[in-house]
């Protein structure tokens, strides 16, 4: 599966984004999809996940609460809904598909990956 995600951009603390990653390939709904971003100078950290049907979503600590994941898979397609942006947040995000069962979070477990969208929160 080939993902290709989009919707960064530069929005002040505060404020919300909402990132699309777009799946192309008939087998999307076989895949569970996760959130990673990667911040300047440091490691990629996983964000948010979702099941193959939508029915399980997992989240980092640090965005929970703020952050909502979904996916739509008659349009291969998975969000990340993301409000109360803080500077921090700031970072590229990617979007990657896993055909695991274990509701993993290690960039290691996750086989396709998109070319990532940059989110800039200012202060």
């Amino acid at each position: 599966v080939q993902l290709q995600a989009s919707g960064g951009g530069l929005v002040q603390a505060g404020g919300s984004l909402r990132l699309s990653c777009a799946a192309s390939g008939r087998t999307f709904s076989s895949y569970a999809v996760g959130w990673f971003r990667q911040a300047p100078g440091k490691e990629r950290d996983f964000v948010a996940g979702i099941t193959r049907g939508g029915g399980k979503t997992y989240y980092a600590d640090s965005v929970k609460g703020r952050f909502t994941i979904s996916r739509d898979n008659a349009k291969n397609t998975v969000y990340l809904q993301m409000n109360t942006l803080k500077p921090e947040d700031t970072a590229v995000y990617y979007c990657a598909a896993s055909a695991g069962f274990k509701l993993e979070r290690e960039p290691a477990d996750f086989s396709s990956w998109g070319q990532g969208t940059l989110v800039t929160v200012s202060s």
